[in-house]
Order: structure tokens, then C-alpha cells, then sequence
């Protein structure tokens, strides 16, 4: 038996990517396979394709995906033929079928939708994560979020403000600074216009951020230091600009900086974590305390196209590969 899906041989740009038949995955006894409806695209995506996260080749790329459980193995007990459910993986969604870790499958109710689902495990659960862990966001925080107007960046602004917190948000255009200022941002800096740190400055009247999450990662690296109050924490969680070149550690002197690198799957190494996090995001959906933006939707045999938007910059939400809507 095989499926379509779309897989890297070898590091390389949008254009390596291969749309081909493979074979079907073998389920082992205590795992489901699940046919897929949608997955998500995801910047660390282009890390893999492109080898700045090395992994091992051919793969298939896709680290979050929703469908139908077609087939379960005879150890499961919590899941059923038939069952809606959103995942997160390592790789592997980019396909017409996938058997996820179970540790990281979560039942998605009828009134989500597969597009949905899809759209908001990896982002959502970066933001939840890491607005819990890496920094535990609170009221009266003042917090500095970097590309506040893409797929991540949006839930960070939403969740910070549920949490009470001051957002200033980082975007290129005045197209993007409408959008997050809809999001509840507090206030905008158009980084292609204006000095980062000055900003902020003047929009704490000198108190400066207790918090940055970074996604971008090289080309903001140093004015996410510098828009830091003393004892404030930097997030660096992306690379979307390129890796940030290796730092002189005495530099977290100057004000007492915590400087951190964290991974999600370094938050989620259980089911019970995965569990927690993950009730949590589909809470705030079901709230609508989260509006998940669905800027773009890419067929499979389409996913070259995907990754060139993503890496053009033009994403003002989630983009998703359609792999099977009926």
C-alpha cells in the first residue's frame, strides 16, 4: 500500500521538495493511524528542509497535522476508529496518513474544525508554553513580541493580553500594525522604520520590557537585548531572520539578563504535559479568547508554493496543506 506525501532527499531549497508516492506506515501495537485532512506549515519546516536543524534523509516534513483515526493498535484504550483529533510529531505530517507519538494526540470536539485543529497545535502550544514556562507572563508585565503579526506572533499578543500584560508589538508594515492593534496590542513598532529599544523606551517611559519573545532571531537579536529592564528575560525561540551568531555570555551582565533557548518539546516530554497544554489552548479557543487566522491554504502537491510564501515573509496567520477535505 502506498500514499502521496512530500518529502526532502537532501538539504536544499522550496524547489527540493517532492511530491511522490511512499509506502503507507506499518502500525505498531500501541499507536494509531490517523488519515489526515490538513497540516500545518510551520517555519521550523524550512529549518529541516534546509539542514539548519539537521535531521536524517528522505524525510517527510510536517510537524502538526488533524484528521480521522483510520486504524488502532490492539494496546490502545484512549482513542477509537473514527475519532476527530489535532497532533503534533517530529516530522512526518506533510502525508496522506501519519501515526503520531500517542503521548501527542488530543481529541478536537465537533465545533473545531479540521482546519482548525491543525492550524493551532505547534503555534498555540509554543505560545502557551512558553508564556507559562519560559516566562510566566502576569499582569502588569510589560511584554516585547517580535513579528506580532504572524502565526505565532498572534497568539503571543492574545495571550499576553489574557494574561494582563502590556504588548508592544514588532511588525514591518502598517498593513500588520492594523492587525495586531485589532489583537489587543498596545502598542506597535514598525522595526523597518524605527529603532526597537528607543521605542520601547519611550513607551515605558524608560521602564523597558520585562520579557521578549524572539522568533525572528538574528537580525533582532541585539535590540531585543537592549529593550530589556534590568533582571528581564529574553526569549529566543526562532530563526526566521537566520541563527543568532554565537554571544560573548558576559554581555547578560549588563543588567542581570536571563537569556533563554528553549525548544516546545522540552515543555511537553509526557502525555500528562502535552495534556495540560493542550486543554488549555483548546480552552482559549473555546472562549474565543484566541482568534486563529487562517491567511492561506496550500494543496499537498503544492507544498514548494507554501514554503515560499513562508519564507517570502507574507503570512499574517496560519498556513495549512489541504491533503484531504472531504
Amino acid at each position: 500500500m502506498t500514499m502521496k506525501a512530500v518529502r526532502i532527499m537532501s538539504p536544499g531549497p522550496a524547489k527540493s521538495l517532492v511530491y511522490e508516492s511512499i509506502p503507507k506506515p506499518t502500525l505498531p501495537s500501541a499507536s494509531v493511524l490517523v488519515k489526515n485532512k490538513f497540516s500545518g506549515v510551520n517555519f521550523i519546516d524550512t529549518y529541516f528542509r534546509t539542514g539548519v536543524y539537521p535531521t536524517p534523509m528522505p524525510t517527510v516534513l510536517g510537524e502538526e497535522g488533524s484528521g480521522v483515526i483510520e486504524k488502532v493498535g490492539s494496546d490502545v484504550k484512549d482513542f477509537a476508529v473514527g475519532d476527530r483529533v489535532a497532533y503534533i510529531t517530529r516530522t512526518a505530517s506533510y502525508a496522506e496518513y501519519t501515526i503520531p507519538d500517542d503521548r501527542y494526540i488530543k481529541k478536537i470536539p465537533d465545533s473545531v474544525s479540521f482546519e482548525l485543529g491543525a492550524a493551532s497545535m505547534t503555534q498555540g502550544l509554543t505560545a502557551i508554553c512558553l508564556t507559562n514556562q519560559s516566562y510566566k507572563v502576569k499582569k502588569g508585565d510589560i511584554v516585547l513580541i517580535h513579528a506580532a503579526a504572524g502565526g505565532t506572533g498572534r497568539l503571543f499578543v492574545q495571550i499576553c493580553k489574557h494574561y494582563g500584560a502590556t504588548v508592544i508589538a514588532t511588525v514591518s508594515t502598517e498593513e500588520k500594525a492594523d492587525i495586531v492593534r485589532k489583537l489587543g496590542a498596545d502598542n506597535v513598532i514598525l522595526y523597518t522604520q524605527e529603532d526597537v529599544p528607543t521605542k520601547v523606551r519611550e513607551f515605558t517611559n524608560g521602564k523597558m520590557a520585562d520579557v521578549v519573545f524572539d522568533g525572528v532571531g538574528k537580525s533582532t537579536f541585539q535590540a531585543s537585548f537592549d529593550s530589556l529592564r534590568r533582571c528581564g528575560t529574553l526569549v529566543s525561540f526562532g530563526n526566521a531572520s537566520g541563527k543568532v551568531p554565537p554571544i560573548e555570555i558576559n554581555m547578560l551582565s549588563k543588567g542581570n539578563i536571563v537569556l533563554l533557548r528553549p525548544q516546545l518539546y522540552g515543555y511537553l516530554t509526557t502525555r500528562e504535559e502535552f495534556e495540560t497544554a493542550a486543554t488549555e489552548l483548546f480552552d482559549l479557543i473555546a472562549k474565543k479568547v484566541l482568534d486563529i487566522n487562517i491567511c492561506k491554504i496550500f494543496d499537498l502537491k503544492d507544498a514548494e508554493k507554501a514554503h515560499e510564501f513562508i519564507e517570502a515573509r507574507k503570512t499574517t496567520g496560519k498556513i495549512l496543506l489541504r491533503i484531504d477535505d472531504k
